[in-house]
């Protein structure tokens, strides 16, 4: 393999021989860089170089109708400095090969993966197919930007309200961050890091008083769907999901322990949920139906219900709680905890959440708790300091 300096008259003028396929030039000015010249005319620059085990390999930096000499010069270079610093050309290629398209990554691994231990992964499919994937499924993995992202959540905003925007967002984090975590190649870094959530302005914070909770369970007691009062009174004392009522079996329930266990919830942990002496007497007059696994059927189909709202609109309406939905039991149930004194950290397990900052937002304290609480405060200093303006007035 001869030595020269190459030089563009030099590849003009050199052709490989005709009993022979294939001839390369190294050249003297250049570490590494060779040219292959074949016998139909053509030619490429290849840099040759020693991988991090010693191998010696081969990387094509072009044609030498593409590249000038003065061109292979400057990319051999370059991929000289990669090397020098033990980072192989040849691998980030191949990686490169390996990165797949979002859409690929979603079909192939993500929404299987959503599907083995999320009960609502249809809805994230449903975003999926109808929000991310149109607007960056043709894109690599490693080709989508902070940029591309901002677009998808600001487009998305303008039909929809500010919740739903989140949980695009929050799909799309999760999507990034699984990928890193399994390592799949090309997937170095979140590009929705940092992106903010939309702020809902009008994000509502309703919970049930006492005289309110007593008209609702008069609506559902005279409801025609003989379940809802029992679905409805269920939601109430335990603070449970409509999903996990709706979905719970007799099995789940040890009412010697008081004790109902959700196999499988919104973390895909088991979760345990103390059932109080209310909460039994409940479950001991809900009316069993012969071979039902389910505590809170449909009466009709025998299986869970799909949808309560028509029943559930009817009762609210007569309540004339209008603005009353399903998840704001829950939130009711919080704060019927913590205007009883109870912390953050029993709420919080009580809920089944991973988070206490999640918990905060269901701690609505009333008006008159906070008041009896500041009182507390005032009699506590009357009784060990002897402050003029504390004293009442002559």
């Amino acid at each position: 393999m001869p030595k020269v300096k190459l030089t563009e008259k030099l590849l003009e003028h050199t052709q490989c021989p005709s009993d022979k396929r294939t001839i390369n030039l190294i050249d003297t000015e250049t570490h590494g860089l060779i040219v292959e010249l074949r016998a139909n005319g053509t030619g490429t620059f290849y840099l040759r170089y020693n991988d991090l085990r010693g191998k010696r390999r081969h990387y094509r930096l072009g044609r030498t109708t593409a590249l000038s000499v003065a061109d292979a010069r400057k990319a051999a270079q370059r991929v000289n400095g990669q090397i020098a610093m033990g980072i192989d050309p040849q691998e980030e290629k191949a990686e490169h090969r390996a990165t797949p398209t979002v859409s690929a990554f979603v079909s192939g691994s993500f929404l299987p993966f959503l599907k083995s231990y999320k009960r609502d992964w249809v809805s994230d499919e449903s975003l999926m197919r109808n929000h991310i994937l149109p607007a960056i499924g043709h894109l690599h993995m490693d080709e989508v930007r902070r940029q591309h992202l901002v677009d998808l959540f600001t487009g998305h905003q303008v039909d929809h309200k500010p919740g739903s925007t989140n949980r695009v967002i929050v799909l799309v984090r999760h999507m990034f961050n699984t990928a890193i975590k399994w390592e799949v190649p090309g997937v170095s870094k979140n590009p929705s890091k940092d992106i903010p959530k939309v702020a809902d302005e009008g994000q509502r914070q309703r919970f049930l008083s006492v005289e309110e909770a007593q008209r609702l369970m008069q609506a559902v007691e005279a409801s025609q769907s003989k379940m809802l009062k029992y679905i409805v009174v269920m939601l109430l004392l335990t603070g449970a999901r409509r999903n996990e009522v709706l979905h719970a079996k007799w099995a789940d329930f040890d009412l010697s322990s008081r004790q109902w266990v959700l196999p499988k919830n919104k973390s895909a942990k088991p979760r345990y949920i103390p059932l109080s002496e209310a909460a039994v007497r409940l479950l001991e007059t809900v009316p069993r139906l012969d071979d039902c696994a389910y505590a809170f059927p449909n009466l009709d189909t025998r299986k869970p219900y799909v949808q309560i709202f028509y029943a559930w609109d009817t009762a609210r309406k007569n309540a004339g709680l209008n603005d009353l939905r399903i998840h704001d039991l829950r939130h009711s149930f919080a704060s019927f905890l913590v205007n009883s004194g109870r912390s953050l950290y029993e709420v919080q397990h009580l809920l089944g959440h991973a988070r206490p900052v999640t918990t905060q937002r269901y701690a609505h304290l009333s008006h008159e708790t906070l008041m009896n609480a500041t009182s507390q405060v005032g009699r506590a200093l009357e009784s060990v300091m002897d402050v003029p303006a504390l004293a009442p007035a002559a």
